[in-house]
C-alpha cells in the first residue's frame, strides 16, 4: 500500500490566531490510537478549546481537543478528549519550555493534518491579546476588504 504523500488538513483552530499574538511555531507528531487516526482519517476535530502542557517529567501533552469516536469503532473506541502525548525532539522542548516559563505565555495547538500520511500538530507559543488588540485587527481587515472592493470596482469601471 502506498503512503500519502502531500498534506491533508484536518481541523484548523482559526480563532487562535485571532485570540493570539502567535511568536513561534512548532510541528509535532502525536501518539494516537488506532479508532483515533481512523476517526481524524474522516476529517473529524475540534482544536478550539486545546492547549499544551508539561508534565512532571518534561514531556509535553495535548489536552482539550475534541477527536470524536470512531462511527464503525467497538468497546476499543477511545474517549473524545483524552490527552494525548506530543513527539518532538527534547532541543524543541526545552526551547517551549524556556518560553512557558514567562508570564502570560501558552502553547495552543493552530492546525491538524496528516503529512505524508502522519498524523501532526502545528502548535504555536502564543501570549493573549487585549480586547484592543482584536478591535484593531479586525477593523485593519475590514479597511482592507473595503479597499479591495474599491480597486476591484475601480477596474471593473475602466474596462
Amino acid at each position: 500500500m502506498a503512503k500519502d504523500s502531500g498534506k491533508k488538513l484536518v481541523a484548523s483552530n482559526r480563532k487562535a490566531r485571532h485570540d493570539y499574538h502567535v511568536e513561534d511555531t512548532y510541528e509535532a507528531g502525536l501518539v494516537l490510537m488506532g479508532t483515533e487516526v481512523k476517526a481524524l482519517r474522516m476529517g473529524r476535530a475540534s482544536l478550539v478549546d486545546g492547549w499544551a502542557g508539561f508534565d512532571r517529567d518534561g514531556e509535553l501533552w495535548l489536552e482539550g481537543v475534541h477527536i470524536p469516536e470512531y462511527v464503525s469503532g467497538t468497546w476499543t473506541n477511545h474517549t473524545p478528549r483524552r490527552r494525548r502525548k506530543l513527539l518532538l525532539h527534547r532541543r524543541e522542548l526545552d526551547k517551549i519550555a524556556a518560553a512557558t516559563r514567562e508570564t502570560g505565555r501558552t502553547v495552543v495547538p493552530l492546525s491538524l493534518y496528516f503529512s505524508d500520511g502522519r498524523a501532526k500538530v502545528e502548535l504555536a507559543v502564543v501570549t493573549g491579546k487585549k480586547a484592543y488588540d482584536k478591535r484593531h485587527a479586525l477593523r485593519e481587515r475590514q479597511d482592507r476588504r473595503d479597499a479591495d472592493r474599491a480597486i476591484a470596482a475601480r477596474r471593473r469601471g475602466e474596462d
